[in-house]
């Protein structure tokens, strides 16, 4: 499979019928993970049990006036996938550079946390903008808001926010992990270059890599543990790398002391900062018994649940699929119908772009969906 995305000559039925059903688990399940951990975001282990019972959170929680909503981590990680489907409908006219898309997708984003709603006179900000559903406050980082706050896209030489590593670039990054097509050194640069868009700090980027690359080996059909090695190697490259390969190797050690619990994962930190979330949700996957097991042990912490949670989940989903997930908790998540959506895109793209644009001919319609301005 190409970098482009590649034809449907190089996809079986059964391959794409996998890889659909793997985007879908990744997009879903982060969502469900974020949803678990939105309502108990800032409490602490105690007083989310004294709220909910010593087990602590065992299903959703109102959040934000509703059950099963979601934050701002499920808002990014879904403007991050449109704008690496705009990257690859970009292509065919000679333009090829992703983050650049990635970022402009990200101001669209920024917008939904500002205006009132879609402005329909913008005719080339696609589909996923005029979901009204989007257009709310969900606790977004600060980071993410100024990164975000004019027009001049940061870079690794020139990062935004130099200083920041918070987790707000790490939980939005598994959908570069889903360019199948891509080699994995290239996985890691697109996401760390996205990364620095916001979040300038060496712990800040690379965490986001790493997780990146890790999803890559899920979404390639390789085992968890294995995929966590992989990102290491990976790490050990990189200046500046020492604080995530310090984190990613205390969760696999937490592996090894025994039975899982929340002081277990506690010991990796509280999520705030991205090594910590990507601690936490790695390890969280790594020890479940099943999805909901996983994503419980992930939310269930004085840190930032939500992100953790949707860390988890995006691993977990990615890992075996959509229809591994609770349906008890599809149900009621928010974004549902427009989550799937862009799963399938993604996957359509991926799997059978050629088919509807490029050189010869495009699909009307996909270029209403994905505009190449």
């Amino acid at each position: 499979m190409s970098a482009a995305g590649g034809g449907a000559a190089i996809w079986g039925r059964a391959e794409q019928q996998d890889f659909r059903s793997r985007v879908r688990g990744c997009l879903l399940g982060g969502a469900i993970g974020d949803a678990l951990g939105a309502g108990i975001e800032f409490d602490s282990l105690d007083a989310i049990r004294e709220a909910h019972g010593q087990e602590g959170v065992t299903d959703f929680v109102p959040a934000y006036g509703r059950r099963g909503a979601v934050t701002d981590d499920t808002q990014m990680t879904l403007f991050t996938v449109d704008g690496l489907i705009r990257a690859q409908v970009r292509r065919d006219t000679g333009a090829w550079h992703p983050p650049t898309d990635v970022h402009r997708a990200y101001l669209r984003w920024a917008a939904t946390q500002n205006d009132w709603g879609p402005d329909e006179r913008k005719k080339d900000d696609g589909w996923l903008a005029r979901e009204e559903w989007l257009y709310s406050r969900r606790a977004p980082g600060r980071a993410c808001l100024s990164g975000l706050g004019d027009e001049v896209m940061g870079t690794l030489d020139k990062p935004k926010n130099p200083d920041s590593k918070g987790c707000g670039a790490v939980m939005r990054s598994a959908p570069f992990g889903l360019l199948v097509g891509w080699e994995p050194q290239l996985v890691f640069q697109l996401a760390a270059e996205c990364a620095a868009q916001t979040h300038g700090h060496p712990t800040g980027y690379l965490a986001a890599g790493a997780f990146a690359v890790i999803s890559h080996s899920l979404a390639r059909g390789e085992d968890l543990d294995g995929a966590v090695q992989k990102a290491l190697a990976h790490l050990a490259t990189r200046p500046g790398h020492e604080e995530t390969t310090d984190a990613l190797k205390r969760a696999l050690g937490a592996v090894r002391q025994g039975m899982p619990t929340p002081a277990r994962v506690e010991s990796l930190g509280e999520g705030w900062t991205a090594e910590e979330a990507l601690a936490i949700g790695v390890y969280c996957a790594l020890v479940a018994e099943d999805i909901r097991h996983g994503l419980l042990l992930a939310v269930n912490h004085g840190g930032d649940s939500d992100s953790t949670g949707a860390i988890c989940g995006n691993l977990l989903g990615t890992l075996h699929g959509e229809t591994a997930l609770p349906p008890v908790w599809l149900v009621e998540l928010e974004g549902r119908h427009t989550i799937l959506q862009l799963a399938d895109d993604f996957s359509m793209e991926m799997t059978q772009g050629a088919a509807l644009h490029g050189p010869a001919g495009s699909s009307p319609g996909w270029l209403a969906r994905y505009p190449r301005a």
